[in-house]
């Protein structure tokens, strides 16, 4: 695995115990050009593999990406910068610059928190 510290890549960090969130992962993994992002599975990482800002438990909860300098995002901006970065899926970066408008993105994190409270029923314990 790559340090968050010494990419000039994105890292996404997602939960791969979740089946949910593995397919979804899976799909823009085996895609053309997956490789512009850093993947990290955060249920299969010690607690110090995420950098600054970011403990394993939050990692696990939700999704979150670092951009090359640093900077943290996480929930709906964290997929808006994800389907920015991903050269194979040019429709998803089209989809994330038309939907990233701060009242869109408050509504697309208040529909992925109602996903992230159904996935419990997915997702074993950890």
């Amino acid at each position: 695995m790559t340090s968050p510290s010494t990419t000039d890549k994105p890292t996404v960090y997602f939960d791969g115990a979740c089946p949910v969130c593995r397919r979804e992962i899976a799909v823009y993994q085996r895609g053309a050009g997956a490789d512009a992002l850093c993947w990290v599975d955060a249920s299969d990482c010690p607690d110090d593999a995420f950098g600054p800002e970011l403990a394993r438990d939050a990692a696990l909860a939700r999704l979150h990406l670092r951009q090359p300098d640093g900077r943290l995002v996480h929930g709906a901006a964290a997929f808006l910068a994800m389907w920015t970065a991903l050269p194979q899926h040019p429709g998803l970066a089209g989809l994330a610059r038309l939907l990233d408008r701060p009242p869109l993105v408050r509504l697309l994190d208040l529909a992925y928190g109602a996903f992230l409270r159904l996935r419990r029923l997915w997702r074993p314990a950890v």
